[in-house]
């Protein structure tokens, strides 16, 4: 039967579950002695820090701290508070001179120009989805939001090529930090805990090799609103847990509900639980307070985010086999 506690579960024996799924993996499969987590401040990497430490300890988990010109000041503050609180040998790596040398900015900035010319020193910007799409059928087509030096913003329609190479762009900051957990890792001889959480893993919200990447993903079966659950349960510090996700990667705050889902976190949460346990949308739409035609256009979403990006789960693919070697 689905209502809206149908994400409810036993929290203690969920950790122990993951723990000991991570004591496991980490050293009979991956033949590493611990764990480095990237930490943004935000809720996953935070409960993935938390479940790593109590698997671990605190002495075989590191954590790291990557902000660039675009991140927000609130990030690397969380992220110090988390560390000290779970008593974690943490590392605070600017990455903002690897992305300037790597063309990071300027081919961002250069994408931007393209549709809003005088786009420069002291802009802002993000990209966003429509406002409507739980009441439209359209296609959804991204826009790119300004704000000049004097606070005024505007809002226009992102070209394709201009979009993909925004998109483009911004993908170095995932996969520069990747490098450095990996760099970490290496050194430590620890495993790399990747931090989606089952909404953001179904949906494909992740860069692939970038924060897709990883040796083991503790918490990709569960929902965002479990992961929260989880934070509070582990005793993570309340500035975390009730914190609102954000992606902290454009220079104007942008929501994830925003950038990507049609929703916000919590009722995407339970209409994919709902799609994936077979809930007609009839059924769903009085739950949710929404109607039938609201739940069918997410239930289609999520088919068509799955469907577009399955390819960013593969890993290198043979078109050969090699038998020797067993996965």
């Amino acid at each position: 039967m689905f209502d809206r506690n149908v994400l409810e579960m036993d929290l203690e024996q969920a950790a122990d579950g993951i723990c000991a799924g991570l004591r496991t993996t980490v050293a009979k499969r991956l033949m590493r002695r611990g764990a480095v987590v990237a930490i943004s401040g935000g809720i996953d990497s935070s409960c993935s820090a938390g479940l790593a430490v109590r698997a671990f300890g605190p002495k075989k988990v590191f954590g790291l701290l990557l902000p660039e010109r675009d991140s927000s000041g609130t990030s690397v503050k969380l992220g110090k508070q988390l560390a000290e609180h779970l008593g974690i040998e943490y590392a605070v790596e600017d990455i903002e001179p690897t992305l300037r040398a790597i063309g990071c900015y300027k081919r961002y900035d250069d994408a931007v120009r393209r549709v809003v010319p005088e786009f420069g020193e002291g802009w802002k910007s993000k990209i966003v989805l429509p406002g409507d799409l739980m009441d439209s059928d359209r296609v959804n087509v991204y826009r790119v939001v300004v704000e000049d030096p004097d606070g005024e913003q505007r809002s226009e329609r992102l070209p394709l090529q201009a979009y993909l190479e925004i998109v483009a762009a911004t993908n170095f900051k995932q996969r520069i930090r990747k490098t450095l957990e990996y760099y970490h890792a290496d050194r430590l001889n620890y495993a790399v805990i990747g931090t989606p959480n089952r909404l953001e893993y179904d949906q494909g919200f992740f860069v692939k090799n970038g924060d897709g990447a990883a040796d083991v993903k503790p918490i990709a079966h569960l929902y965002k609103t479990q992961v929260y659950a989880m934070a509070r349960h582990l005793g993570l510090p309340d500035a975390i847990c009730d914190s609102t996700p954000t992606t902290d990667t454009y220079s104007l705050e942008q929501g994830q509900d925003e950038f990507y889902f049609v929703l916000p976190h919590a009722e995407m949460d339970l209409l994919l639980w709902a799609k994936n346990h077979g809930v007609p949308a009839t059924e769903a739409a009085g739950v949710m307070a929404l109607t039938e035609d609201q739940v069918e256009r997410v239930y289609h979403d999520i088919d068509r985010k799955r469907a577009t990006t399955l390819p960013l789960h593969l890993t290198g693919l043979l078109v050969g086999e090699v038998p020797e070697i067993q996965k």
